[in-house]
C-alpha cells in the first residue's frame, strides 16, 4: 500500500531533496500497518511484524533483503543519513498493541501516541529540524489515524477523546515552515477530532484547503 491521499498532499510540500527519505520513513510505518490490515490472526500478525523488525535491525549490520523496495529505500535513503534500522524497528511496538482485544484501553492509546511521536521525530530529522511540539503532533496524528481505521466504536471514541486532549495542548503552537509538511497531517487530525465517527474521506478538496491554510499559518486549530 502506498502513501495515503492526505500524505501525498502534505508531502508535495517537502523539498525534492528530502522527499525520498520522508517517504521511506512513512513507507516502513505503512508496511507495518499493512500487516494488520491483511491479517486476522493476532499470532500471525505478531510473527509478520517481528519479520519487519528483524529485517530492519539487519540493516544495521549491513544485511539487506533483496527484492523488498521499502527496505531497500531505508538502506539507500535513511541509513546514510544516520537513521538506524533499530530506530525504525521501534515503530513495531505501537502496531503490536493494535492486536489487543477490543475494547482498547489507555495503554493502547499510549502505545499509538508514542509510535506517532517516533514517526514524526524521524521525519523531522530528515527535514533537518525537530522539536517536542512536532513529536507531539505525531502523537495526535497517530491517535486519529488509528481511530479512522478502528472498527470498535468505544475504542474509536476513546482514541478521539485522547487526541482531542493533545490537540488542545498544541493549540496556539506555530510550527516552523520546514516542519509543516508533517504538522499539516496533525492539523487534519485536529480537524477530524471535531467529527468523531464521521470522518471525511482523505484527499478531498476541503482537506487540501485545510492543508494550505496550515501551510500559511503553521498553527493547528483547537479541537
Amino acid at each position: 500500500m502506498g502513501l495515503s491521499p492526505d500524505k501525498r498532499l502534505a508531502f508535495a510540500y517537502v523539498p525534492a531533496r528530502h522527499r525520498g527519505p520522508i517517504e521511506a520513513v512513512f513507507a516502513i510505518d505503512g508496511a507495518m500497518g499493512d500487516v494488520l490490515r491483511s491479517t486476522s490472526d493476532p499470532m500471525l500478525g505478531r510473527i509478520r511484524l517481528a519479520w519487519w523488525r528483524e529485517r530492519l535491525e539487519d540493516l544495521d549490520q549491513g544485511k539487506a533483503t533483496p527484492g523488498e523496495p521499502r527496505l531497500e529505500a531505508v538502506a539507500h535513503a535513511l541509513i546514510p543519513r544516520g537513521v538506524r534500522g533499530h530506530d525504525l524497528a521501534a515503530l513495531e511496538d505501537g502496531w503490536l498493541r493494535l492486536l489487543d482485544d477490543f475494547p482498547w484501553d489507555a495503554g493502547t492509546a499510549e502505545a499509538i501516541w508514542f509510535r506517532g511521536r517516533l514517526l514524526f521525530a524521524l521525519g523531522a530529522q530528515m527535514l533537518g529540524r525537530t522539536n517536542d511540539e512536532i513529536e507531539g503532533a505525531g502523537g495526535l496524528w497517530a491517535l486519529v489515524d488509528a481511530a479512522r481505521h478502528c472498527s470498535d466504536a468505544p475504542s474509536r471514541d476513546m482514541l478521539v477523546s485522547q487526541a482531542r486532549t493533545f490537540a488542545r495542548g498544541l493549540g496556539g503552537v506555530r510550527f516552523p515552515v520546514a516542519l509543516r509538511p508533517l504538522s499539516m497531517l496533525a492539523a487534519l487530525a485536529a480537524r477530524d477530532c471535531r467529527a468523531p465517527g464521521h470522518f471525511e474521506r482523505e484527499g478531498t478538496a476541503r482537506r487540501a484547503a485545510a492543508l494550505l491554510r496550515h501551510r500559511v499559518t503553521g498553527r493547528i486549530p483547537r479541537a
